[in-house]
This record gives structure tokens, sequence and C-alpha cells, in this order.
């Protein structure tokens, strides 16, 4: 019950074995598959696909892609401006704010 038990890896051939050898085999059974059964025929392997190493680009493509570059880097430079800018007025309101109380409390200080 507290043993553990090792996860099995099915071969495509039909046999299961486990993916770490275990010390104590007494709880862990070989398991076979019944419904594989050898044939007597050679299967050609499978076609692997080779990749293509280079992209090829017609002209009408290749400016697509410029376009859509300088496009996106117009748009992230404008957000980036547009940050800045937000973040540059809310300083300048904060400043002119802690101006203004420093005047009105200077002011209530003299009149006392």
């Amino acid at each position: 019950m507290f043993q553990p038990r090792i996860p099995v890896n099915p071969l495509p051939t039909g046999l299961v074995t486990p993916l770490v050898q275990p010390t104590v085999t007494a709880d862990i059974a070989s398991h076979h598959t019944d419904h594989a059964t050898a044939c007597n025929h050679h299967h050609a392997p499978a076609p692997v696909p080779t990749p293509s190493s280079a992209i090829r680009l017609t002209p009408a493509g290749l400016a697509v892609v410029v376009a859509g570059g300088a496009g996106a880097v117009l748009v992230v430079g404008t957000v980036l401006v547009s940050m800045l800018l937000a973040v540059a007025v809310t300083a300048a309101s904060v400043a002119v704010c802690a101006v203004v109380l420093r005047s009105l409390l200077n002011g209530q200080h003299r009149r006392r």
C-alpha cells in the first residue's frame, strides 16, 4: 500500500517496459498487450519531413513585412511617448498642488 508504483512506458511493439528498473520486482508484473501480434512483413519507416532552412519572400510579401514592422514600431513608440507625457503631467500637477498647499499653510501661520 505504501510502496510507490513505477509508471510504465508502452512501446509501439506492444511490450511494456518500466521507465526505471526497480530494485524489488515482486509487486510489479510484466504487462503484455494481447492485441499486438507479430507480423511477418517489414514496415518501411515513415518519411521524416525536412524543414526548409530559408524562407522565401516575394517582393509584395517583403513590402508587407516591412510595413508591418514599421507600423508596430510607430504604435509602440506612440504608446511609450503618451505614457511618458502622462507621467510628466501628473508630476507637474502634484508639484503645483504642493506649492499651493505650502503657501496656504504658511498664510494661516502668519495670520495668527
